[in-house]
């Protein structure tokens, strides 16, 4: 596949010999093709498991529907969406890890490499029947997605020739489809043969799509930029003796109250989950107040990291609800539509597919967008873009009342509903989620400069941790009574940003 795509490009710096053309893609350094397709197989295994995730909770409980295959775990929604959330807000929290493993210790490449067999382990694990390996096999993808995710994009960084690179922007363009194609084809493939066939046959197809990302990485490395290969900030043996004995003493304490637990016959799953659902609130207000109190900050950028908390809040907002849409949403979509439209059956894991498609329909429509109201001088400011997203997700939910409503009944409603919630929360997605990339770069002070993406990916963490803390409480996500309340809480929200706009701004600086 990468082949077909290469093409010959004698511009292009570093060709391998005088005269001789330099193979590449899409005009592109070669590396791209190798990191786009190692990207697009991860991408395929995390959301073809992740739409089989719910499906499977839920199987053989009390809240699935009767038409779905038994073989489950048989929770209830509560839990469903509790282990849902934890996942994914971990997912997210071990990026930051991540990027610390790829920036002292491993190097990029290598890093990659481990994450990949790591997701890999995970989903082989998930392929086994039993409740203890499901968790095991959950707990190695969210720690090898984490790894992978920080310092696959950094390698993307390094094929280019410093940030002014002309190529760059595109570059990143290029592989961000990469996501997008693995994670629309996932639930077609990997949901079909999970939801129809067998779970653990899906959840084994998603280790050999993770498998054909290694081989494809690993096949690729010479055309990558030898500084993937170099550690940036290497540990000195003395940091490496002070981490390892930091790790080992709260390895052993979490250990010993665990066995404590265990043995005592208290433990429950809510041992596991509400203490990563309080490291999910926990950690992100941490990082954040460490920041904010830094007395080497200048006055400039005590002030931008006021106005950027404003951000991070409303961003937790919206992943809050939006991370819904392969929960709650989801599992409305299993058990209360219609599993077929226009004469066409299919499997309700499908739902997964439709936000994938409708980023790569509607992104190249938002940039043209922007780009027509800028020439026109009408282009809003980040803060309004954040409360157009804000807006847009409350109103998914309030859409999402009218299904809601009429399946009180019984009746199975259409899935058209549901094509609409995932459209109206893929343009609030495209109105806040590249804003917020792009002004957490702009606004990051210059001591914390690499490592305020991962902070931005934080607010992932924070909100999904909401959801979970919610759901471990016992509140029922899926009652229209708190879906209306989420609805009211996102356009709230978005409407006291965009009153507060100005405010805002003035914190921001010379940062639009």
């Amino acid at each position: 596949m990468a082949s077909s795509l290469m093409k010959d490009s004698p511009e292009s710096p570093g060709a391998p010999a005088p005269g001789v053309p330099e193979k590449t893609f899409f005009g592109h350094p070669r590396g791209l093709a190798t990191l786009f397709l190692t990207e697009m197989w991860e991408r395929f295994s995390f959301y073809g498991m992740r739409a089989l995730l719910t499906i499977y909770l839920i199987s053989g409980g009390p809240d699935a529907s009767k038409g779905l295959q038994g073989g489950g775990l048989a929770m209830d929604l509560a839990t469903t969406t509790a282990v849902y959330s934890i996942y994914l807000s971990m997912v997210y929290l071990l990026a930051l890890p991540g990027g610390w493993l790829g920036d002292r210790l491993w190097g990029p490449r290598r890093t990659v490499t481990i994450a990949a067999c790591t997701i890999m382990a995970g989903h082989l694990t998930l392929a086994l029947p039993g409740t203890g390996t499901f968790f095991a096999g959950l707990a190695l993808v969210a720690l090898g997605s984490g790894l992978l995710k920080a310092n696959i994009s950094t390698m993307v960084g390094h094929l280019y020739e410093g940030p002014n690179d002309p190529r760059r922007d595109g570059g990143f363009t290029v592989f961000y489809m990469g996501i997008n194609m693995g994670a629309f084809f996932a639930p077609l493939v990997i949901g079909t043969v999970g939801e129809r066939y067998s779970w653990h046959l899906g959840f084994a197809l998603a280790a050999v799509g993770m498998g054909i990302g290694l081989a494809t990485f690993l096949f690729g490395t010479r055309h990558l930029s030898p500084r993937s290969s170099v550690v940036p900030t290497p540990l000195s043996r003395q940091e490496r003796a002070l981490w390892l004995r930091k790790g080992l003493t709260w390895l052993l304490i979490a250990a010993a109250c665990y066995a404590v637990v265990v043995l005592t016959g208290h433990f429950t799953l809510n041992w596991a989950m509400v203490p990563l659902t309080l490291a999910g609130l926990v950690i992100p207000a941490a990082v954040l107040i460490r920041i904010k109190r830094d007395k080497e900050l200048t006055a400039v950028e005590q002030s931008r990291m006021s106005g950027y908390i404003w951000f991070f809040v409303a961003a937790a907002v919206f992943w809050m609800i939006y991370d819904q849409g392969g929960s709650t949403v989801q599992a409305f979509g299993t058990t209360k539509a219609a599993n077929s439209l226009f004469g066409l059956t299919f499997p309700s894991s499908w739902y997964q597919s439709l936000n994938p498609v409708f980023i790569m329909a509607l992104a190249p429509v938002a940039a043209w967008f922007w780009l027509w109201l800028n020439r026109r001088g009408q282009e809003p400011s980040t803060v309004a873009k954040f409360a157009a997203g804000l807006f847009f997700i409350g109103v998914s939910f309030f859409f999402f009342l009218l299904p809601l409503m009429s399946a009180e009944s019984g009746t199975l409603v259409s899935p058209m509903w549901l094509v609409g919630i995932y459209l109206l929360q893929t343009v609030g997605e495209l109105c806040l989620s590249p804003v917020g990339l792009s002004v957490t770069t702009k606004m990051a002070p210059a001591k914390y400069a690499s490592q305020m993406m991962g902070v931005w990916f934080l607010a992932v963490t924070a909100g999904d941790s909401v959801t979970g803390l919610l759901s471990i409480g016992g509140v029922n996500l899926s009652r229209t009574g708190v879906v209306a309340l989420e609805a009211l809480l996102a356009t709230a929200a978005g409407v006291a940003v965009f009153l507060y706009r100005r405010s805002v701004r003035a914190l921001m600086h010379d940062v639009h």
